[in-house]
Protein backbone atom coordinates (compact mmCIF):
# COMPACT_ATOMS: atom_id res chain seq x y z
CA UNK A 1 0.00 0.00 0.00
CA UNK A 2 1.47 3.33 -1.02
CA UNK A 3 1.10 6.34 1.22
CA UNK A 4 -0.77 9.16 -0.51
CA UNK A 5 0.54 12.64 -1.30
CA UNK A 6 4.15 11.53 -1.51
CA UNK A 7 6.51 13.01 -4.04
CA UNK A 8 10.17 12.25 -3.95
CA UNK A 9 12.99 10.71 -5.85
CA UNK A 10 13.39 7.78 -3.45
CA UNK A 11 10.85 5.01 -2.89
CA UNK A 12 11.17 3.18 0.43
CA UNK A 13 9.60 -0.23 0.98
CA UNK A 14 9.13 -2.06 4.25
CA UNK A 15 7.27 -5.20 5.26
CA UNK A 16 4.22 -4.57 7.42
CA UNK A 17 5.71 -6.83 10.11
CA UNK A 18 8.81 -4.62 10.46
CA UNK A 19 6.74 -1.42 10.47
CA UNK A 20 4.53 -2.88 13.21
CA UNK A 21 7.66 -3.65 15.25
CA UNK A 22 8.78 -0.01 15.00
CA UNK A 23 5.30 1.22 15.96
CA UNK A 24 5.08 -1.22 18.89
CA UNK A 25 8.47 -0.05 20.18
CA UNK A 26 7.28 3.56 20.01
CA UNK A 27 4.06 2.69 21.89
CA UNK A 28 6.07 0.83 24.54
CA UNK A 29 8.40 3.75 25.26
CA UNK A 30 5.76 6.49 24.93
CA UNK A 31 5.97 9.31 26.10
CA UNK A 32 9.73 8.92 25.56
CA UNK A 33 11.20 8.83 22.06
CA UNK A 34 12.65 5.68 20.57
CA UNK A 35 15.28 5.15 17.89
CA UNK A 36 16.28 2.21 15.70
CA UNK A 37 18.67 1.69 12.83
CA UNK A 38 17.24 0.56 9.51
CA UNK A 39 19.16 -2.11 7.63
CA UNK A 40 18.35 -2.68 4.00
CA UNK A 41 19.22 -2.81 0.34
CA UNK A 42 19.77 0.21 -1.90
CA UNK A 43 19.13 0.16 -5.64
CA UNK A 44 19.24 3.43 -7.54
CA UNK A 45 16.15 5.29 -6.30
CA UNK A 46 14.71 2.56 -4.11
CA UNK A 47 15.49 1.36 -0.62
CA UNK A 48 14.12 -1.86 0.80
CA UNK A 49 14.19 -2.01 4.60
CA UNK A 50 14.88 -5.61 5.58
CA UNK A 51 15.86 -5.50 9.27
CA UNK A 52 15.87 -3.36 12.38
CA UNK A 53 18.90 -2.87 14.62
CA UNK A 54 18.74 -1.57 18.18
CA UNK A 55 21.62 0.88 18.47
CA UNK A 56 24.07 0.28 21.32
CA UNK A 57 23.95 2.68 24.28
CA UNK A 58 21.08 4.74 22.87
CA UNK A 59 19.32 7.04 25.34
CA UNK A 60 15.54 7.36 25.10
CA UNK A 61 14.44 10.67 26.56
CA UNK A 62 11.41 12.89 26.80
CA UNK A 63 11.49 14.87 23.55
CA UNK A 64 14.82 13.48 22.28
CA UNK A 65 16.93 10.41 21.67
CA UNK A 66 20.68 10.26 21.86
CA UNK A 67 22.60 7.94 19.61
CA UNK A 68 26.37 7.84 20.19
CA UNK A 69 27.60 7.72 16.59
CA UNK A 70 31.05 6.43 17.58
CA UNK A 71 29.38 3.31 19.01
CA UNK A 72 27.51 2.40 15.84
CA UNK A 73 28.63 -0.70 13.98
CA UNK A 74 30.59 -0.25 10.76
CA UNK A 75 27.79 -1.65 8.69
CA UNK A 76 27.24 -0.40 5.15
CA UNK A 77 23.82 -2.05 5.04
CA UNK A 78 22.45 0.57 7.47
CA UNK A 79 20.27 2.78 5.26
CA UNK A 80 18.98 5.15 7.94
CA UNK A 81 17.15 5.55 11.21
CA UNK A 82 13.63 5.37 12.54
CA UNK A 83 12.55 7.34 15.56
CA UNK A 84 9.34 8.39 17.24
CA UNK A 85 7.72 11.73 17.90
CA UNK A 86 5.40 11.28 20.90
CA UNK A 87 3.66 14.55 19.97
CA UNK A 88 2.26 12.93 16.82
CA UNK A 89 4.02 15.40 14.50
CA UNK A 90 5.85 13.42 11.83
CA UNK A 91 7.79 16.40 10.46
CA UNK A 92 11.54 16.43 11.13
CA UNK A 93 12.87 19.00 13.57
CA UNK A 94 16.03 20.96 12.86
CA UNK A 95 17.81 18.71 15.37
CA UNK A 96 16.60 15.66 13.43
CA UNK A 97 18.04 17.05 10.21
CA UNK A 98 21.31 18.05 11.91
CA UNK A 99 21.80 14.50 13.23
CA UNK A 100 20.75 12.70 10.05
CA UNK A 101 22.43 9.29 9.67
CA UNK A 102 22.23 7.24 6.50
CA UNK A 103 20.11 7.87 3.40
CA UNK A 104 16.66 8.06 5.00
CA UNK A 105 14.99 9.01 8.26
CA UNK A 106 11.66 7.48 9.25
CA UNK A 107 9.55 9.31 11.82
CA UNK A 108 6.59 7.60 13.48
CA UNK A 109 4.07 9.76 15.30
CA UNK A 110 1.60 9.13 18.09
CA UNK A 111 -0.71 7.13 18.27
CA UNK A 112 1.68 4.74 16.46
CA UNK A 113 -1.05 2.65 14.82
CA UNK A 114 -0.21 2.16 11.14
CA UNK A 115 1.40 3.75 8.08
CA UNK A 116 -0.81 6.82 8.42
CA UNK A 117 1.41 7.68 11.42
CA UNK A 118 4.67 7.31 9.43
CA UNK A 119 6.72 9.67 7.26
CA UNK A 120 10.09 9.09 5.60
CA UNK A 121 12.54 11.83 4.63
CA UNK A 122 15.71 12.11 2.61
CA UNK A 123 18.81 13.93 3.82
CA UNK A 124 17.41 17.26 2.50
CA UNK A 125 14.32 16.93 4.69
CA UNK A 126 12.07 16.18 1.74
CA UNK A 127 9.38 13.57 2.25
CA UNK A 128 9.73 10.44 0.11
CA UNK A 129 7.35 7.66 -0.87
CA UNK A 130 6.84 4.65 1.37
CA UNK A 131 5.35 1.34 0.31
CA UNK A 132 4.18 -1.07 3.00
CA UNK A 133 4.18 -4.65 1.74
CA UNK A 134 2.57 -7.70 3.23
Amino acid sequence: MKKNNMIGSIIVSIRRELLQTILKGARTLHPRETVMLLRGKKKRNSIEITELVVPPLAHYGYGFTNLPLHMLPMDFSIVGTAHSHPSGNTNPSQADLNHFFGRIMMIVGFPFVDETNVAVYDRNGEEVSIVVAK
